[in-house]
């Protein structure tokens, strides 16, 4: 590329989403790019054959195929996040607004004003989960409908001084609660009516949301967060108790950790941990030579991550053993993503990669 890329890559039918200064579409297969975005784009997101994107006091949609223009409004205020979920886009400005668009012709919706400020950045802005807006505002996590803005709840998780000056990171999991970090403690609210089912309090701060597996406790169903310090968590959706609680190292990650095939992978400092999901026994540790950036992602038996040493790792799932790696000439940005047997990943040398998931092979030599 010829401008700096970050974020995580995008793949969407034959075509793969890069930000670089503007919404670059390369193909899959050879990398060839099918078109850019003639504006520059802050904030991305793809879904339902749309490319929504914000240039900072702009909202534009585009056709994911072509890239041709839908339709373009003005946020009125510095769009720092963008989100979409069943035709709606959200997206939050600096000053504390939030406002929902309607997807198909950007029609808005609702606006509101005063929510979270102390925060504002892509991550740690208003979440958009199946229908339902999650703003931070007044001390008072608030639930909202996405598509009228009505209030479905609140609940008083505190300002930014009582959670320890880190924000609130929240999961809407699929068995109708939403799980959430908030300084030292986790709550389980009821997506649907807003009652606290639960709340579990640890010795450190969260700075990253929870991540949840389905299914029963002995195959490593459950509700798995690592604090700042490093120790993870698997607590029980039933009523919070802690199943285990197993040490690693400091970690600054924001990434959830990963919880896939009965195991449990946490990015700690320069090193990826994977634990037994249901005992929580440590199965391996590979060490980096710099620290691990975004979360790994697991596909047919292999984990891959990204590390702040320029490299993108490959690693036998189960026993940890180094499959390949890339050295690139950057930091990999955000997380890698793994699809039909490719892994995409984008590094600050300026370059997008796409490698064989199994021998780390280049998949095509670039256009020139």
């Amino acid at each position: 590329m010829s401008n700096d890329v970050w974020g995580t890559p995008v793949v969407a039918d034959d075509l793969l989403y890069v930000t670089s200064f503007e919404v670059h579409a390369l193909d899959v297969a050879s990398g060839r790019r099918r078109f850019k975005t003639r504006d520059v784009a802050w904030a991305m997101s793809v879904s339902d054959g749309r490319i929504h994107a914000s240039d900072g006091p702009t909202l534009y949609s585009l056709d994911a195929k072509d890239g041709s223009e839908l339709w373009r409004k003005p946020t009125e205020g510095w769009a720092y996040t963008l989100r979409t979920d069943h035709g709606t886009v959200l997206t939050a400005t600096r000053g504390g607004g939030v406002q929902a668009w309607e997807a198909g012709n950007g029609e808005r919706l609702w606006e509101l004003t005063g929510a979270q400020t102390d925060f504002e950045t892509p991550e740690s802005g208003p979440q958009l989960h199946d229908g339902v807006v999650y703003v931070w505002a007044d001390g008072r996590l608030r639930a909202h409908e996405a598509r009228t803005g009505a209030e479905r709840w609140s609940y008083p998780v505190g300002d930014a001084a009582s959670c320890g000056g880190v924000p609130v990171r929240l999961l809407a999991a699929p068995d109708g609660v939403t799980y959430v970090c908030a300084g030292t403690r986790v709550l389980a609210i009821d997506t649907a009516r807003g009652d606290v089912c639960w709340r579990f309090e640890a010795p450190a701060a969260f700075l990253s949301p929870p991540a949840f597996a389905p299914g029963p406790a002995v195959t490593g169903g459950g509700v798995y967060v690592a604090d700042y310090l490093g120790t993870v968590y698997a607590l029980d959706p039933a009523d919070g108790r802690d199943r285990w609680r197993i040490a690693t190292e400091s970690r600054q990650s924001i990434a959830p950790v990963l919880v896939a095939d009965g195991s449990v992978h946490a990015g700690s400092g320069s090193a990826l941990y994977t634990l037994d999901a249901v005992t929580g026994t440590p199965k391996w540790r590979f060490a980096a030579q710099g620290e691990v950036i975004g979360a790994p992602v697991v596909a047919d038996g292999r984990v891959h991550f990204g590390s702040a040493d320029h490299c993108l790792y490959t690693l036998d799932a189960g026993g940890g053993q180094l499959r390949w790696k890339l050295a690139t000439g950057g930091e990999i940005t955000g997380s890698p993503v793994a699809v039909n047997g490719v892994v995409y990943a984008c590094s600050k040398d300026r370059c997008v990669y796409a490698l064989d998931a199994l021998k780390g092979t280049g998949q095509a030599r670039p256009p020139r």
